[in-house]
């Protein structure tokens, strides 16, 4: 019976820490970009919309070619900001944080946008008459009433980063123990001859890990409908 090898478990851990990560660091982002798209007016509303959703129909591995230019050693960002400080994103695991970040962003932000637009403008407004300032009407609002929104773009995001590829192979590679994630690995295994049932063993952990997750999006979400 074919097992897990050191290489296998490090892959499935680091896609959990990349997908955790991503997840984490991208919310408060997503959340500040969902209350400008719903609340604000502001000239270049629509490009930056346009910006927010384009990782949805680029091909992924044109946003890692994209990082890749950005964050490399001649590109603007690693030459001019990240070489001073002395550090090294690309083919690292912080690579792979950033392309799935930005690979589901987009999700993150329309999840949690739909979350505020469903809350009735009047008790913001109502809030604000009753004396709480904006920060007040974030906190006892705008962030309680759209917690089902940061909660679903969450498990989108996550879920969507376990399973990203293009970004990740281009700017991160496929260095086992280093980079390789699951879908990496799959890939490596899936070219090799003797490679199909660990292949296979990697994509059942990558469906029970996502079932796991949107069990866990299913539970929270109505737990919150009770309390409501």
């Amino acid at each position: 019976m074919q097992s897990f090898s050191t290489a296998e478990y490090s892959a499935i851990l680091l896609s959990l820490k990349v997908a955790f990560t991503a997840t984490l660091v991208s919310l408060p982002f997503g959340f500040g970009v969902a209350y400008l798209m719903t609340y604000c007016r502001f000239r270049g509303k629509v490009a930056l919309d346009v910006i927010v959703n384009l990782p949805l129909t680029l091909p992924p591995v044109v946003i890692g070619y994209l990082l890749l230019i950005l964050l490399g050693q001649k590109g603007f960002i690693g030459q001019h900001l990240l070489q001073p400080l002395g550090i090294r994103v690309i083919f690292t695991w912080k690579a792979a944080v950033i392309a799935t970040a930005v690979v589901g962003f987009p999700l993150l932000v329309r999840s949690i946008r739909i979350g505020m637009e469903g809350i009735d403008p009047r008790i913001i407004q109502a809030s604000r008459t009753l004396g709480a300032g904006w920060l007040d009407a974030m906190f006892s609002v705008v962030i309680p009433l759209s917690l089902r929104g940061v909660i679903a773009g969450s498990a989108l995001m996550f879920a969507r980063a376990l399973g990203e590829f293009g970004a990740t192979i281009i700017v991160a590679g496929n260095i086992p123990g280093v980079t390789q994630t699951i879908p990496l690995a799959i890939y490596e295994y899936a070219s090799s001859p003797d490679g199909d049932a660990m292949a296979m063993l990697l994509c059942l952990v990558s469906v029970l890990i996502s079932v796991i997750v949107l069990l866990f999006h299913e539970y929270l979400s109505r737990r919150m409908i009770r309390v409501d």
